[in-house]
């Protein structure tokens, strides 16, 4: 990923959590947490972004001449209203619905695998909620990071701001790198093809 580069058509993909240390190793931060990988694996910092409540890394994903412009971005306000911040940055940078990708915990989805598709519903999920609502659709691509629902009885919402079991620990980090190859193959190839990729049974 490089910083240079004039071609039209970026992708804006956000990564969704918590502000804060209390809340950054939480199964709801996994999103941000796949934006720091992808960051991370080629020294890119994030900054304070223009006109939304976020930080972003302005780059490309891909090799030279068959690379694409995206913003990462994470945003800094509460889960429950990613909405302004998404539409602040997808406004700045004249990006569509349909070229935004947003990577996100899903309880729906057993730990250790990963979903994507464009449109549909929320789920309850809060965050996405805000963002169609903002957005004034539903028609944008979701990475959809399984972090399984709680046993026991325990409460949704208290298992999503937990953070991940030690068991869970073991296989988190191929987890995320796993959805950050997702994040590049839905912008580089498609949603269709990242779906028979990641969704077959030999995926991991």
């Amino acid at each position: 990923m490089t910083v240079s580069d004039s071609r039209p058509g970026p992708y804006l993909v956000v990564g969704l959590g918590n502000p804060g240390p209390k809340y950054a190793a939480t199964r709801h931060n996994i999103g941000q947490m796949v934006l720091d990988h992808i960051a991370g694996a080629v020294g890119a910092r994030f900054a304070t972004a223009r006109r939304a409540q976020a930080v972003v890394v302005e780059g490309r994903l891909g090799l030279p001449g068959s690379d694409q412009r995206v913003i990462l971005a994470k945003t800094t306000t509460y889960m429950n209203v990613s909405g302004g911040p998404v539409k602040a940055l997808a406004s700045y940078y004249d990006i569509p619905p349909e070229r935004i990708v947003v990577v996100h915990d899903e309880v729906d989805i057993p730990f250790d695998t990963l979903r994507m598709k464009s449109g549909g519903g929320e789920g309850g999920h809060n965050g996405l909620r805000d963002i169609t609502k903002a957005l004034g659709t539903k028609d944008y691509l979701r990475i959809r990071v399984g972090v399984g629902r709680p046993g026991g009885g325990r409460d949704t919402a208290d298992h999503v701001l937990a953070p991940f079991s030690a068991t869970e620990r073991r296989t988190l980090e191929l987890l995320i790198s796993d959805a950050a190859d997702a994040v590049e193959s839905v912008v580089l190839e498609g949603l269709t093809a990242s779906q028979q990729r990641f969704h077959s049974p030999e995926a991991r």
